[in-house]
């Protein structure tokens, strides 16, 4: 299980700064990032101790294919992809929100629900919603980009009475991610899916606004399959979902919620090797094309190589 990418530690000509996310390693131009999407897992804001062979190629091949399918709605950061593991940009000023829009009551909101609160980010929540029923129509609930740590709740309100974002921009902010919601969830349906949920992160290039990060991905979306929705719901069954919430569910099962006091649980081979597995999964579902692994002999050398390639080094 070594043939991933754990970590990167690159150093090239004109490169002015590093930065390491949770799982991506950003190496910074001056009017450029290039960004290599490693193997590192997150959850609960923590990230895991072991990285998950093809993760990182599987989240950057479909955020690329999204980038490019909504690039009508919305301009992106994207210039080059120049490895299934890379993806290299305009370097924008990041807004400090991330939108999140929910189409349904999971995951978060559900936990929220289920507590008695019926208002989430400045948001009303209906009363007398189950888990994973829809909303009415789709709430935006953001959050702030924390530098470290945990991404707070917010609501619209505090973002533009703390001046975070200007009401000019948010409410462009705010159209766009209806907008990419809108065309997200019909592409999952005509693979079978429902887009459950989903975040947006923006950045401003000059005075453009751009779509920036991933989209739709199995990291930053929450999925359903179609196929039995309406039986399980009927039913009371949770719903089959196509995200990352199967490492949640399995990290709680053993007694870790990112809290204080709280150890991550012991990641056998086994378990490494079923999560690579059904990343995999998540890509052919979601784009409804085979995916094909990378060449993992030598992988930081042949991801060096394509960077300066493209550097023209």
């Amino acid at each position: 299980m070594s043939n991933a990418i754990k970590e990167t530690h690159f150093n090239f000509p004109g490169q002015i700064g590093f930065y390491k996310g949770k799982v991506r390693d950003v190496y910074i131009f001056d009017k450029e990032l290039v960004v290599v999407a490693s193997d590192r897992i997150s959850a609960f804001d923590v990230v895991l101790p072991k990285a998950i062979p093809f993760k990182g190629q599987v989240l950057n091949q479909i955020a690329a294919g999204f980038l490019k399918a909504t690039s009508d709605i919305v301009p992106n950061w994207v210039t080059a992809t120049p490895d299934p593991s890379v993806t290299i940009g305009k370097r924008c000023e990041p807004f400090k929100v991330e939108m999140v829009i929910r189409g349904y009551l999971a995951g978060h909101a559900a936990r929220e629900y289920k507590a008695g609160k019926r208002i989430l980010c400045g948001v009303a929540m209906a009363e007398g919603l189950r888990e994973n029923d829809p909303f009415p129509e789709p709430i935006i609930t953001p959050t702030t980009k924390a530098s470290e740590g945990h991404d707070e709740d917010i609501s619209r309100e505090d973002i533009l009475a703390k001046g975070i974002v200007r009401e000019a921009d948010y409410l462009i902010l705010e159209k766009y991610t209806h907008a990419l919601f809108q065309r997200g969830q019909e592409m999952a349906r005509a693979k079978g899916l429902i887009l459950v949920d989903t975040k947006y992160e923006f950045g401003k290039f000059g005075e453009d606004i751009l779509l920036i990060d991933e989209i739709h991905t199995p990291d930053s979306s929450r999925y359903f399959y179609a196929e039995g929705y309406a039986e399980n719901q009927k039913n009371g069954i949770p719903q089959k979902q196509l995200s990352k919430e199967f490492v949640r569910q399995w990290l709680i099962a053993n007694g870790f919620q990112g809290k204080d006091g709280q150890s991550v649980p012991e990641m056998s081979d086994e378990i490494v090797e079923s999560i690579s597995d059904r990343y995999i999964e998540l890509f052919e579902q979601i784009t409804g094309e085979k995916f094909v692994k990378a060449n993992v002999k030598n992988i930081e050398s042949r991801i060096e190589k394509a960077i300066m390639a493209h550097l023209g080094q």
